[in-house]
């Protein structure tokens, strides 16, 4: 079952079980997954990968949101973020550790034919392709950068 349909399956239960914060968090990720799916230049259909891509962008949207909250004095506002950013999460897989992406990047540096800094547009084109969804592009450019120099 693809993103859109379970969130969809989702916000019937979200309905019926009465859960506002899940149910407007739900509703917030269907509304981005139509807008990306009818922007202008997009096909019609929306893969897992491009939706996780749209759900890691609202949860850091929402923390970022909720930081402020909490600089300005409201936690009340920046509670509802939170979950929201947390219900949001839950659909995401699990990020990968330190040392699972150490290994993934070096086999991808294998792979290549990498050894030095200048072949780091080679490593990250392949890496941020095999490892989209799985951990953060800032991550797997600092793992490359590490074992490249």
């Amino acid at each position: 079952m693809s993103y859109f349909d379970q969130i969809s399956k989702d916000i019937m239960a979200a309905m019926k079980a009465r859960e506002t914060v899940k149910l407007d968090a739900l509703r917030g990720i269907k509304k981005e997954f139509i807008e990306a799916k009818t922007a202008k230049g997009a096909n019609a259909d929306l893969d897992d990968g491009e939706a996780m891509k749209i759900m890691k962008k609202m949860v850091k949207q929402r923390r970022d949101t909720a930081k402020l909250y909490i600089e300005q004095g409201r936690a009340d506002l920046a509670e509802v973020e939170t979950q929201q950013a947390d219900v949001i999460e839950s659909y995401l897989p699990a990020a990968m550790s330190a040392e699972e992406l150490e290994n993934k990047v070096k086999a991808i540096i294998e792979k290549v034919g990498a050894s030095t800094m200048k072949d780091m547009g080679k490593v990250m084109g392949v890496a941020s392709k095999e490892l989209a969804g799985l951990a953060d592009g800032k991550d797997i450019s600092d793992c490359v950068k590490r074992l490249l120099s």
